[in-house]
């Protein structure tokens, strides 16, 4: 072995982010005896905190991961209800924060440290001899303002994509005046009926976008509106039928989600909540004065020309993108389209998987031409709206297997997820602007649950059903939201799969 090898080996492996992916991976890391930092831009579990009014989706039984709760159990703790929906407040206090506290992970967590780099230790990107023998670099920022530079025998990002939303004008770039407007946007998921409360009763909101993450807000501000006089609801979309986020309803695989588009229907049919569809926002208009001087204008086209909606506060629930600045020194491979890794691309492509159909995937996947670095859990789906927690646990158990040298374990990927059953053609064309184009993806995906277990990962999906093609395929679960409650979604942008719209 050389003195290189030797040097790598007594390094340890640096996580980045301590949410529940990164919290996984410490867990799985701590298991196999790895040695191994956490380091936190906030609080442990800081952007499960921004949400923490929301209910997810998904039940405690695929919220939490399997080495976690090993570690956990010798300490008392027991798993909540299996079926029970936890806000994200209740996965935080009852998961994220005892896991951070067991023996094994306890005072190996930097909090209050952010990332701003990583590199290869002594060379720039474009070196290329002997680069594998090198470290890796990771350059982080303390709490108290000082600058860190961290060696590591492998990096697993899993830093997610929160705080780094997407613009509201078209094209992907910020509409004219985007920036002005700052002061009356709002993130994806305030707490309407909670500590936001006063910004949005009595007031005009406009919510843009068409993920869970819109319906969450929507549902929440007609709630409001029934005890809040004055308190009224546009809802804009750029597609000309919102069917899709409708959804399944009884179909759904997962209850809550279906209920969600249900009321949405229901709440959008009853006048509650008035919907405007195939507007694009090109442009901002905010008085010099702010809030104070009166509402934003919010101009956009629309099939019979320009349309402004003036509104208190506009809602930006456009979904998230990736923070690649910090990784300009290593080499990633990543697909121009999702930013996401570029053998995990073609299974996250929300062109082709608007139903939610994910192959199970592990290291080989994740894997990027600079040998033992890893975007794992939210960011390492780019800007893809298909991510699930359970998928972002079994990635990080895979990559910590292949770092131990248990290549067997890291091949053998397992998930057991139910199917969403929110696929069907006949949903679109019951919710479509005359003249729309019809699409889908044809029948509905089953509802049964489906168990995976494959040796090798495939590189690529077969066949271009939305349902998946001919191998076993796996399924998103997103988090969604109870009444009166907000519901988080793993569908950050809800652009998947619109067939029906006529343009972007």
């Amino acid at each position: 072995m050389s003195e290189a090898k030797d040097r790598l080996d007594g390094l340890p492996v640096v996580v980045i982010g301590a949410g529940p992916v990164g919290l996984a991976a410490a867990a799985h890391l701590a298991e196999r005896g790895l040695d191994f930092v956490v380091l936190e831009a906030g609080d442990v579990g800081a952007t499960v905190s921004e949400w923490r009014h929301v209910r997810l989706f998904s039940p405690w039984r695929y919220d939490t991961d399997a080495a976690a709760r090993r570690l956990l159990e010798p300490t008392g703790w027991t798993l909540p209800d299996p079926d029970a929906l936890p806000t994200g407040a209740e996965l935080v206090r009852d998961y994220l924060v005892p896991l951070s506290q067991v023996p094994g992970i306890a005072g190996r967590i930097q909090t209050g440290t952010r990332v701003t780099a990583v590199a290869r230790n002594g060379v720039d990107v474009t070196r290329t001899v002997g680069r594998e023998k090198l470290a890796l670099l990771v350059r982080a920022v303390g709490p108290d303002g000082a600058v860190t530079d961290l060696t590591a025998r492998a990096v697993i990002d899993a830093s997610g994509t929160w705080g780094r939303g997407n613009p509201l004008g078209h094209s992907g770039l910020p509409a004219p005046g985007e920036d002005r407007a700052a002061p009356y946007l709002s993130g994806p998921l305030p707490d309407v009926l909670g500590r936001d409360r006063d910004r949005f009763a009595g007031r005009h909101t406009l919510v843009v976008g068409m993920g869970h993450s819109a319906a969450n807000t929507l549902l929440a501000l007609a709630e409001l509106a029934k005890a809040a006089p004055g308190t009224r609801i546009t809802w804009a979309v750029r597609a000309s039928s919102v069917a899709r986020l409708y959804g399944g309803g009884d179909a759904d695989g997962l209850p809550a989600r279906g209920a969600l588009g249900t009321r949405l229907k229901t709440a959008v049919e009853g006048g509650e909540i008035a919907l405007v569809r195939a507007f694009t926002v090109t442009g901002f208009e905010a008085p010099e004065g702010g809030p104070t001087a009166g509402p934003v204008r919010v101009v956009g086209a629309a099939p019979d020309g320009e349309r402004v909606i003036e509104a208190d506060t506009v809602v930006a629930a456009t979904g998230f993108r990736p923070d690649l600045d910090m990784l300009r020194e290593v080499r990633v491979e990543l697909d121009p389209a999702t930013e996401a890794p570029v053998r995990l691309a073609p299974m996250i492509d929300p062109n082709f998987h608007s139903c939610g159909t994910v192959p199970p995937h592990g290291e080989r996947v994740l894997a990027h031409p600079e040998t033992g670095f890893y975007l794992a859990g939210m960011k390492s789906y780019g800007r893809a709206p298909t991510f699930l927690m359970a998928t972002g646990y079994e990635q990080v158990r895979s990559v910590v297997a292949a770092l131990a040298g248990d290549r067997a374990a890291a091949d053998a990927v397992e998930l057991d997820l139910p199917e969403t059953g929110v696929c069907s053609t006949s949903l679109v064309t019951e919710d479509q602007l005359p003249g729309a184009a019809d699409g889908g993806c044809g029948d509905s995906c089953g509802t049964e649950p489906v168990q995976v277990a494959l040796q090798t990962v495939p590189a690529e999906t077969g066949g271009g059903s939305c349902c998946g093609g001919s191998e076993p395929q796996t399924v998103t679960i997103g988090v969604g939201a109870p009444i009166a409650q907000g519901f988080a979604t793993g569908r950050v942008h809800g652009r998947a799969g619109d067939a029906e719209r006529a343009g972007d």
